[in-house]
């Protein structure tokens, strides 16, 4: 474990950022421009004077809350906007071009790009300083929200700084394999998906005839484009290119994103607050137990709590920042 694998939250900051008797906040709907119609949000508005957070999705079909039809439903997004709230902090929560309350801002939900999605990050700024008046919004990407966080971080201009959640800090194909490799396919099998990773990485699409229909999901012709540009992108090269603050947020049983991830980040920006976050799976709620089974479980009960510490650290990092 390298030296850099550490909580860095002084506790005074932990501990100013408690929350005062919880309440459900206040919503609105909230909308930005999208490229064919509008992109739809969730709004709670910010204490006076607090920062307020953009938050971005994970991958695939994940909507506002951090649900999707796939098998999760942990409420997870909308659990820590609401916990951001009782310590002042205002946030958006959006769905995705094409999707959900965003179905008209694209008519087909995979073409798409991270650049795209980062164009929209910033469209979502945008609407966010004219409804509040902030100077600057706070990006916080979840899992592919990440990196989509630090994709539209290349041009600076509005954010105040990121959080990345969960967030992949090596290419694509690294976690791919990674993840195929733990899921005890047989080893001809994840042969066939490692040189279909290799097409994609080259920029050259994978033939579905020759893919197993297992795998199918991860080679849909449908989303390929998407893989192929997704593919293409370092995070920790994005992150060493942006210079504002940044937390690194790592959940110590996450089965999808490693502590490599984090670590890769870290090392390219140093300088970056890191919290991680013990028991904490990638849907932000804990277990105790290391086996598989339980950390699933976690992905399929919005009634369990957000992993303890999780929305403190998040809030006491924020709020330390913004009082610069």
């Amino acid at each position: 474990m390298s030296s850099w694998w550490s909580v860095v939250l002084p506790l005074s900051l932990a501990l100013s950022a408690a929350p005062a008797a919880a309440q459900t906040p206040a919503e609105a709907a909230i909308e930005a421009p999208g490229p064919q119609g509008a992109l739809a949000g969730t709004r709670i508005a910010p204490a006076p004077g607090k920062p307020v957070v953009l938050m971005l999705p994970g991958s695939g079909p994940t909507d506002r809350d951090g649900n999707n039809r796939l098998g999760v439903h942990s409420d997870s997004t909308k659990l820590l906007a609401q916990a951001l709230a009782a310590r002042g902090i205002g946030s958006v929560r959006v769905d995705k071009r094409g999707l959900f309350g965003s179905k008209a801002a694209i008519a087909d939900p995979n073409a798409v790009t991270i650049g795209d999605y980062a164009t929209d990050a910033h469209r979502w700024i945008d609407a966010i300083r004219a409804k509040t008046g902030a100077r600057c919004v706070w990006v916080l990407g979840h899992s592919e929200g990440g990196l989509i966080a630090l994709k539209a971080a290349q041009a600076p201009e509005g954010i105040c700084g990121l959080v990345l959640l969960a967030a992949a800090g090596r290419p694509m194909g690294v976690l791919l394999r990674e993840q195929l490799a733990a899921s005890g396919l047989p080893p001809a099998m994840l042969a066939q998906a490692d040189a279909g990773f290799t097409r994609l990485e080259h920029g050259e699409r994978v033939d579905p005839a020759t893919v197993p229909p297992v795998l199918m999901s991860l080679f849909n012709p449908a989303v390929q484009g998407f893989l192929i540009d997704q593919m293409a992108l370092d995070p920790a090269k994005l992150a060493r290119a942006y210079r504002g603050p940044v937390l690194i947020v790592s959940g110590a049983r996450d089965i999808q994103v490693a502590a490599a991830d984090a670590e890769a980040l870290h090392h390219a920006r140093p300088d970056a607050t890191l919290l991680v976050v013990p028991g904490m799976t990638h849907v932000l709620k804990a277990t105790d137990s290391e086996a598989r089974a339980a950390n699933l479980a976690t992905y399929r009960d919005p009634a369990l709590p957000l992993a303890p510490g999780l929305a403190e650290g998040i809030a006491a990092f924020l709020l330390a920042h913004s009082a610069r």
